[in-house]
């Protein structure tokens, strides 16, 4: 199972990113790919509320916009939107606790426990899932990963 990370999916949107080419070839192969792609809950929110900011986006999407775009993922048949049990709560409380991290590492942290429970692999740009063990983690845009 491939777990998206927030960060690539609004690169794949920011035509203005210099990352946009490389997250949007990976972002359309994701979501016709056979392989399950689960979109964690908190990502589609982060998603919805980073994507509608002028500060984060020159030209940000209309609230209406953007839940069309994350209702187009859903209705992928390879898409599952993941939200979090009990097991993931106790288990992104154990990789937080261990990381010894705060802040932007809480949601990382939440898509590190889905990566264990599913045995998937949370695809990213950013290096902050290096702190926790046994996390699979890619970062398609440099080829980067590790566990």
């Amino acid at each position: 199972m491939i777990l998206p990370d927030v960060n690539l999916i609004l690169y794949a949107y920011d035509l203005d990113s210099p990352f946009h080419p490389a997250a949007a070839a990976w972002w359309t192969k994701c979501l016709s790919s056979a392989e399950t792609v689960g979109v964690a809950q908190v990502i589609v929110f982060a998603f919805l509320r980073l994507s509608t900011s002028s500060r984060i986006f020159a030209n940000p999407f209309s609230v209406q916009a953007a839940i069309r775009e994350a209702n187009a993922w859903s209705e992928q048949p390879n898409v599952r939107v993941l939200a979090a049990d009990q097991d993931d709560w106790q288990e992104a409380c154990r990789l937080l606790k261990n990381a010894g991290g705060s802040g932007n590492l809480v949601t990382d942290a939440q898509l590190g426990a889905f990566a264990l429970s599913y045995r998937g692999t949370v695809h990213t740009a950013d290096t902050d899932f290096q702190r926790f063990p046994g996390v699979s983690w890619f970062n398609p845009i440099t080829g980067a990963k590790g566990s």
